[in-house]
């Protein structure tokens, strides 16, 4: 996965299909859905084309114009939240900091925790959440 970029412009356009039929089916609170977009960019492309996914979500979720970190993660009580919820947080906070590295460890360990379709459904709900909270509920 040592690939993969921040900029997720410079992204293929399946990536952005992926995404945005993962934002459409949450939108829809269609959970089969997402994992359906999820599997649809694992086939295609395997591993990594799940976590282009993913990392374009959370580029989605952070938001354009983001000034360069280092960015620290101030969650009270992150220890206590369930897996997937400190798994999106340290997620996003990886995307932020530009961190790749630290976003693939992630991806991993939430594999190899048998946990990564948990933490990919609480990502795209967090992407909605986000965007509907920026377009002022509009969404």
């Amino acid at each position: 996965m040592t690939d993969t970029l921040r900029n997720v412009e410079a992204q293929p356009d399946d990536v952005f299909d992926d995404v945005a039929l993962v934002l459409r089916s949450a939108l829809a609170g269609d959970g089969d859905g997402v994992v359906d977009a999820f599997d649809k960019a694992a086939v295609r492309s395997g591993v990594t084309g799940a976590y282009e996914v993913a990392w374009s979500l959370a580029g989605a979720t952070v938001g354009d114009g983001i000034v360069a970190g280092p960015w620290r993660l101030e969650f009270p009580g992150i220890e206590e939240a369930p897996y997937d919820k400190r798994w999106v947080a340290r997620f996003l906070s990886a995307y932020a900091n530009a961190d790749d590295a630290s976003g693939e460890a992630l991806f991993g360990a939430a594999i190899a925790d048998g946990k990564l379709p948990q933490c990919l459904m609480t990502l795209a709900g967090s992407a909605v959440a986000t965007l509907r909270r920026r377009d002022g509920g509009e969404r």
